[in-house]
C-alpha cells in the first residue's frame, strides 16, 4: 500500500507541476473554478486520493485510488471524465459522467467459498463506474469540497454489484 501511495503521490506532483496555466477567475462565467485540485475521498467503508484536473472548458478527468477501511491491502484505480454545469451561484457546479476502474482484491476478503477451495489468491477485477456529483469551491481559500454517487459494475470475481463504493464526499486543495 505504501508503494500505491508512493507513486500516486509522485504522479500528483507531476500533474501540478505540468499545469502552467493561470487560474481561472470567478467573473468569468465559467464553471471551472481551478485547474487542479487533488485531496481525499471518503465514505463509511472506503477512503482514498483524488485528482481532478479540467482539461478545457466544463471538461475534467478525475483519478481515484481507494482502499476499504478493514481491508487494506485491497485497492482500486479509477479513472474518470466528468462534464460541469453551473447551478445558480459561481462556486457551485454539478458534474456527471463516467469511466473504468482496475481492482486488486485478496480473495479472502471477497469470496470466502473460493478462499476455502483454493487457498490464497488475489482477483484483478476491471470494470465501468459511472458518477454525479455537486461540488463547492471556496472563493477566499484553496480548497473544493464535492460529494457524489458512484455506481459501479465489476466483471471479474464475486463482487459484481454495485456496492460499497457507491457514494461518497471528497476535500480537496485548488491550485
Amino acid at each position: 500500500m505504501k508503494k500505491v501511495v508512493l507513486f500516486f503521490s509522485l504522479f500528483a506532483l507531476l500533474a501540478v507541476q505540468a499545469n502552467a496555466q493561470k487560474k481561472k477567475s470567478y467573473g468569468s462565467g465559467s464553471v471551472e473554478n481551478y485547474n487542479t485540485a487533488l485531496g481525499i475521498r471518503l465514505n463509511p467503508w472506503v477512503v482514498g486520493f483524488t485528482i481532478k484536473h479540467f482539461i478545457q472548458g466544463p471538461h475534467a478527468i478525475e483519478g481515484l485510488v481507494t482502499t476499504n477501511h478493514e481491508h487494506k491491502s485491497n485497492v482500486t484505480f479509477t479513472a474518470l471524465y466528468e462534464y460541469h454545469w453551473n447551478i445558480g451561484r459561481p462556486e457551485l457546479n454539478m458534474y456527471a459522467g463516467g469511466g473504468a476502474h482496475l481492482g486488486f482484491y485478496d480473495r479472502r476478503d471477497y469470496d470466502w467459498d473460493r478462499y476455502v477451495d483454493k487457498g490464497k489468491g488475489t482477483y484483478v477485477s476491471p470494470g465501468l463506474d459511472g458518477i454525479i456529483g455537486v461540488e463547492w469551491t471556496f472563493k477566499n481559500i484553496p480548497l473544493n469540497l464535492s460529494a457524489d454517487l458512484k455506481p459501479y459494475v465489476q466483471f471479474v470475481g464475486p463482487t459484481n454489484f454495485i456496492g460499497e463504493e457507491i457514494g461518497g464526499i471528497s476535500a480537496r486543495y485548488t491550485f
